[in-house]
């Protein structure tokens, strides 16, 4: 039996990538900030959550203490913990940027770190996957996001290299970037004005999302790809 472990847990994306991955068998070490709260999750006693700020050393300490602890290692990672702000570049505040760093860029470092540490130290390969964006490298005119952008894409850039570092030991990394997802995130947001977004219209549901993390965790010859939920948004001008 396998187990994976899923940053910002509690709602959305990360609590369907945590029953998703609960009703295929998997043990789920599950993390946010106040993940031991939320309701959307399965009850099993093949899941541990773990309350923390993902920014926090600790809290990735005390994530893959869990895993192993309770399942004995570890065989996966959903980077899934992120925040997005959207304002034109020169608004952005230093706070603005601390806030993108922190949560984006510093939770990514220090869960992957100790993940692929110890996926190194069993030997049996493993999948790390993040969630990012297709705006990293596609952005869309007025929707002005350069300051996430530093963290985003720099998450998709050093994803391909650690697909190469590591595909020897048998260690795939890739990404998945969805567009706009209907979750919480964008409760207040005029759907009708999100739908025209992309190409294709429409807005992603969080399982087509949930769908792309689960293929490319468990594909055995996938690695270092980015793969695009967003309805065609990264073609082009529509």
């Amino acid at each position: 039996m396998k187990t994976i472990v899923i940053t910002g847990a509690s709602q959305g994306i990360g609590a369907g990538l945590v029953n998703a991955f609960l009703e295929r068998g998997y043990n789920v070490v599950a993390t946010s900030r106040k993940v031991s709260a939320s309701r959307e999750l399965l009850t099993s006693d093949r899941l541990v959550r773990i309350d923390g700020d993902i920014a926090d050393p600790a809290t990735a300490d005390a994530v893959l203490a869990a895993a192993v602890d309770r399942f004995g290692g570890v065989d996966a990672l959903v980077n899934n913990a992120g925040i997005f702000i959207a304002k034109p570049f020169v608004d952005h505040t230093v706070e603005d940027y601390r806030q993108l760093l922190a949560t984006n860029v510093d939770g990514f470092l220090h869960l992957t770190q100790r993940v692929i540490a110890r996926m190194l130290r069993q030997r049996t390969g493993g999948s790390i996957v993040s969630i990012t964006t297709p705006l990293s490298d596609h952005p869309i005119a007025g929707l002005n996001a350069a300051v996430a952008m530093i963290t985003k894409g720099g998450i998709e850039a050093a994803s391909k290299s650690l697909a190469l570092e590591y595909a020897g030991e048998g260690i795939r990394v890739n990404t998945v970037a969805p567009g706009v997802v209907d979750t919480p995130l964008h409760e207040n947001n005029p759907k009708d004005f999100l739908a025209t977004l992309s190409p294709m219209h429409g807005i992603s549901s969080v399982q087509e999302v949930v769908d792309a993390v689960v293929f490319v965790t468990e594909a055995p010859r996938v690695t270092g790809e980015q793969v695009r939920v967003d309805g065609g948004a990264h073609l082009g001008k529509w």
